[in-house]
């Protein structure tokens, strides 16, 4: 089921997706469910190199393989820390992300800490989020921080926006896609990308359709992480051959 009504805002003057590669560049193929195999984490990488994804998102054990099969590849391999729930210690979750880093992990998605966040104790979230932020620089590497949309009140995620603006995260993800309920709502997304405007990248996570994967771009999403990329880009591609005959079609009726 999708998670956006079908009438979700659109973001002005946001470039129409017109190409294969439109919509590809900004996927992220999610390899994160506690059951998947070994080989499954292989054909998941090498499918996300066919399909020409921006990014494969891999659990931290399966880092290694993923650096194996795209390291020569345009796409840029991804981990979590603190997964799923984000309550563990700092130290903990800065020498998983070092180790990802060492490991050759580019992009790092922590998730915040709901129990600090819901005791008030900001200053802790910031200063975890400025630690992980220095190992990420250090690596040439992106910090991306999860929220958990579902199990916060919207007052700690207006916070929690304003912390990511001054510690210049990059990019704001709306859910671990493992939560209670559904990942995001459309208030959700209204409310992130009026807070974060410019200063930052929004990534909503759990999109299933293609429909829902387009929705999610002109609801202002920078990236749309999804479990189904080749389901999604099958359909797209489909969808542009559809189109292209359509105007081929409607170019020889207008000849004669």
């Amino acid at each position: 089921m999708d998670h956006l009504e079908e009438t979700v805002i659109q973001v002005a003057e946001r470039p129409a997706l017109v190409t294969y590669a439109d919509l590809a560049n900004r996927l992220e193929h999610q390899l994160l469910a506690p059951t998947l195999n070994e080989d499954q984490v292989i054909d998941g990488c090498r499918m996300a190199w066919e399909m020409g994804v921006a990014a494969c998102c891999v659990r931290p054990v399966d880092v290694d393989t993923a650096v194996r099969i795209l390291g020569n590849s345009p796409v840029k391999i991804g981990s979590v820390v603190g997964f799923p729930h984000g309550s563990a210690n700092t130290a903990t979750k800065l020498y998983e992300g070092r180790d990802l880093l060492r490991r050759g992990a580019g992009e790092l998605s922590m998730v915040v800490n709901v129990g600090k966040l819901a005791s008030r104790q900001f200053q802790h979230i910031e200063t975890e989020i400025l630690q992980m932020a220095d190992s990420c620089r250090q690596n040439s590497a992106t910090l991306k921080i999860i929220y958990e949309c579902a199990i916060l009140t919207d007052e700690w995620k207006i916070i929690l926006s304003k912390i990511l603006k001054r510690t210049e995260t990059p990019v704001a993800v709306t859910s671990t896609g493992f939560g209670p309920g559904a990942p995001y709502s459309t208030e959700d997304l209204i409310l992130l990308r009026q807070i974060l405007r410019d200063r930052a990248e929004l990534q909503a996570s759990g999109a299933n359709t293609l429909d829902e994967a387009l929705r999610l771009y002109d609801a202002g999403c920078d990236r749309i992480g999804t479990t189904v990329a080749e389901t999604i880009l099958g359909e797209w591609k489909k969808r542009l051959t559809e189109q292209a005959k359509a105007a081929e079609a409607q170019l020889k009726t207008s000849e004669v």
